[in-house]
């Protein structure tokens, strides 16, 4: 087929320039082309990043208006996040609610008590009932990597019921009332708390009755960690009637909630969120990312999950975390448009589940995982998992096949040989995937770079720092392999207009092949590649169906078209995922490079937002002039990185964090006699940079600071008193600082008694019978020696039944609440020769002194105060004391 195309006139290169035409003659595609200057790069890449902030940021931010209690009457039946606020408030006075404090013990729960029997009050009691009840229960199960005891907590449980219905299925809804020492915990987890009463009053004066019963679980415990969930689920006498739940919790203060986990199985859980959430915020890659272990969080989720075995979900409001679990996560730190946002929400998924048919037999619509997704706050998006796996599938197919079409009539328009156009696709694809690699080695080599020069975490403060250091270097990256090779090895049997779509054809491969790879790999993540793909497709298909195709670069415009709704939906997907990310990255111990996290998704962003779109750098004249402007741009952020702008942190702000205990340690050598005997600050370092931007402080003296790392040969767990598996994990990098005076225990004393030991020859063993008082907070650390073995104790066994999966030193964590009697335990060991004349076990004692109930001596109070303004202290004596039987 001979076809050629009109000619075009174009000016001279010194007049000004106008939209890129190409014009081809003959069948062989011999041409002369013009692209455009390279001076309009800048303006088409500019355009890109308008978008993120013209369309992304406003939509991502949008929160709706705060209903006052004047404007209840208008609008009956409305959530009122003024009166939640008024709730918060008074919950914020009462300060931080630490496990076993008056504050959480007595003034908290005695407020929950209160608030609910208001609700009463105001209660249709000719259409509900109304129970409270407060729990205290004890137990224990394996948290990770200890044993998790609990005894005395409390929960405040609320149960509402319509008086026409018979079902026997209950609804829960919880969230937590306990805090972190320090923290008034108005955002995690005060919010929820408000927002569960709220929603609590609405339900009660409802004219509409509701078919399921709804159990408001306000936990006491979840900070222990998860103790009152799993006092509730394992032991209280409505737990078994819990036929699904919705957890509550708070990663932060304000911003939208985030749908971040469901199920497990049951997707009708999402249908009815997709039918009944006002302000839609979801996405199934943040579940597989949570549950893959990377933030340093787990939620009450798991013990439902795991030990209940009840469907849910999991929410939770995750903008700016820099204030969690710190001082200023106060009442003035929470927007109403958040706590409206979350209300409205919530009570509409409420009234949704409380009459869902599913309800009184969810095993019954078990059918396998979601995918789910909401698109910019706008609607939502959920299939099964089966459904995924077929479109995934489906999807990528159909992409490979318009892809070859596409080649196809490339080579037939240009006169070439199926050979040769699948050559060039072959090399052009493997530079792609050069690229590709690239757009993820240059941010991540960043990382590394700026780690090794002891810069991480520069853009803690400074957020948008990461556009030069990471986004630049990941665009430089997924261009620069094709740009070179355009520009070194050109080929004039193909049109470069054709060469740009092949490279774009390259990008839909990769991509088709990821999806296939990773559904192959049971992840549900793949979606992004789908909804990558079908845009593609579309654009393909229209200009394979029309005239573009063949018409020099106007196919660019159908595909640029397209590409708007999924850059914008990429860009506030990723952006999510740094707005949680950064602070986290504040608190996520020492010993891994944060920067390679933020390097990382901010490279995906570039892959999957500007894939379709970075290789058009290459429509422009001097395209490596182009890439060397944002190499300029990167080096630029870079000096701004490594001045004072580059220093992570901000008072209030963007807090440095500092976790140290005021510890007193005494060694107890086999004979009873002490042989060694100190105090100190013990740090358990909470980012990346430890305490060096500390070092040069003029106010506060850490002369004299070392690891601890050296004793972990010597002392069973290091010999330092570590809260629990977060800090016991990280012990080896924890550091001490040495105190001339004595550290003074305040409050009740730590006990340790031997009340027996038994030996038995015949079956080789030694028993020892102890029993433990002292503060709210309690570890036993057990350390076998000599070859014994320890066979039973009077703990949760899974430990020893599981070998393989934990090993010595073991951790025990004790907490009780309102009964603090003392704990009795028993350890049993073995050994081959049964010689028990020499030691056989080494114990470390721990008693934390965690709450503000409990005094610190005047010097702690004094080192305490002469940190800088920009670190928040978290902090409490401590007492280790090791013994050897």
């Amino acid at each position: 087929m001979n076809r050629k195309t009109d000619k075009v006139s174009i000016g001279q290169d010194s007049s000004s320039d106008t939209a890129l035409i190409e014009v081809l003659s003959g069948p062989t595609g011999s041409r002369r082309k013009r692209r455009l200057s390279w001076y309009y790069a800048p303006s088409f890449l500019l355009l890109w990043v308008a978008l993120f902030y013209a369309i992304v940021l406003p939509l991502y931010n949008r929160l709706p208006e705060r209903l006052t209690v004047a404007d209840e009457a208008l609008k009956p039946g409305q959530f009122v996040a003024e009166r939640a606020q008024r709730q918060l408030l008074d919950f914020d006075r009462i300060g931080p609610k630490v496990v076993g404090s008056i504050a959480n013990e007595v003034t908290t729960v005695a407020f929950l008590v209160n608030e609910a029997e208001k609700i009463r009050a105001q209660m249709r009691s000719d259409l509900y009932e109304l129970e409270v009840d407060v729990q205290a229960p004890s137990g224990g199960y394996v948290f990770v990597d200890m044993v998790n005891m609990y005894q005395g907590i409390q929960n405040v449980i609320v149960k509402l019921s319509a008086k026409s219905s018979q079902s026997e299925s209950y609804l829960l809804l919880n969230s937590h009332f306990d805090s972190k020492p320090s923290s008034p915990g108005s955002g995690d987890d005060g919010t929820m708390v408000v927002v569960m009463l709220e929603v609590l009053r609405q339900m009660a004066i409802s004219e509409t009755p509701f078919e399921h019963s709804i159990v408001f679980l306000f936990n006491g415990a979840e900070e222990n960690p998860l103790q009152g969930s799993h006092g509730f689920i394992t032991q209280h006498k409505w737990a078994q009637n819990v036929k699904a739940f919705i957890n509550l919790e708070v990663g932060g203060s304000g911003g939208r909630e985030l749908l971040f986990q469901s199920g497990p199985n049951n997707p009708w859980l999402m249908k009815y969120y997709r039918q009944h959430a006002l302000h839609p915020f979801a996405t199934t890659m943040a579940e597989e990312i949570f549950q893959s272990g990377i933030l340093p969080s787990d939620s009450d989720f798991r013990i439902f999950r795991d030990y209940g075995n009840v469907p849910g979900l999991d929410i939770a409001q995750v903008s700016n975390g820099y204030v969690y679990h710190t001082v200023f996560d106060t009442f003035e730190a929470v927007p109403g448009g958040s706590v409206q946002n979350t209300g409205e929400n919530i009570l509409a998924l409420v009234r949704a589940y409380t009459n869902a048919t599913e309800l009184h037999n969810p095993e019954e619509h078990d059918e396998g995982h979601a995918v789910f997704f909401d698109f910019l706050g706008l609607f939502f998006v959920y299939y099964t998992e089966t459904t995924g796996i077929i479109l995934n599938c489906v999807i990528a197919v159909f992409s490979l096949v318009l892809v070859g079409v596409s080649l196809w009539r490339m080579a037939r328009l240009s006169e070439l040989t199926a050979g040769q156009i699948s050559l060039w696709f072959a090399i052009i694809l493997g530079l792609h995937v050069v690229g590709f690699l690239l757009c993820l080695g240059l941010p991540l080599l960043m990382a590394v770079m700026f780690d090794a020069g002891d810069r991480s975490l520069t853009y803690f403060s400074n957020n948008w720092l990461v556009l030069g250091l990471y986004v630049c270097p990941a665009v430089i990256g997924l261009v620069l392999p094709l740009t070179l090779y355009y520009t070194l090895k050109p080929n004039a049997q193909l049109s470069h207009s054709y060469h740009l779509h092949i490279s774009l054809h390259a990008h839909c491969v990769i991509l088709a092949i990821l999806a296939i790879v990773l559904t192959a790999v049971s992840l549900r993540t793949p979606y992004l590649c789908l909804l990558s793909m079908i845009f593609y497709s579309a654009a393909l298909l229209i200009n394979l169906l029309s005239t573009l195709h063949e018409r020099g670069y106007y196919w660019v415009i159908t595909v640029q078209v397209l590409q708007l709704l999924p850059f914008c939906y990429f860009c506030y997907l990723f952006y999510m995922f740094l707005v949680i990310f950064f602070p986290v990255l504040g608190r996520n111990n020492s010993g891994t490079n944060p920067d390679l996290i933020i390097a990382l998704f901010c490279a995906l962003c570039t892959f999957f937002a500007l894939g379709f779109v970075a290789q058009f750098i290459n429509m422009f004249r001097w395209p490596k002039l182009i890439l060397l402007g944002l190499g300029v741009v990167t080096f630029i952020f870079c000096m701004i990185a490594v001045s004072e702008v580059g220093f992570p942190y901000r008072p209030k702000t963007n807090v440095m964090r500092v976790n140290f205990l005021h510890t007193r340690r005494i060694f107890y050598e086999f004979d009873g006699s002490v042989s060694h005997s100190d105090s100190g600050y013990y740090f358990d370092y909470q980012d990346r940079r430890e305490l060096n931007p500390l070092k040069d402080s003029p106010t506060v003296n850490l002369t004299g600071l070392v690891r601890v790392e050296p004793d972990c040969d010597k002392y069973v767990m290091c010999g330092i008193p570590c809260f629990y598996y977060s800090w016991c994990s990280q012990r080896t990098r924890a550091g001490w600082l040495p105190r001339e005076t004595e550290v003074v225990m305040p409050g009740v004393e730590l006990k340790f008694e031997l009340l027996g030991r038994t030996v038995s020859e015949a079956n080789r063993t030694i028993r020892f019978d102890y029993e433990l008082s002292g503060p709210p907070h309690m570890n036993v650390f057990v350390q076998p020696l000599g070859g014994a073995k320890v066979e039973d104790w009077s703990f949760v066994r899974t430990m020893l039944d599981e070998p393989e999966k934990f090993s010595a030193p073991y951790q025990i964590f004790f907490s009780y609440g309102k009964d603090d009697s003392p704990l009795q335990f028993h350890i049993e060991l073995s050994k081959s020769d049964g010689d028990f004349v020499g030691p056989s076990l080494e114990l470390g004692i721990v008693g934390h002194y965690v709450s503000y109930d409990y005094e610190r001596d005047p010097e702690a109070r004094q080192f305490i105060k002469d940190f800088p303004d920009y670190v928040h202290v978290m902090e409490w004596p401590s007492i280790f004391k090791r013994y050897i039987y």
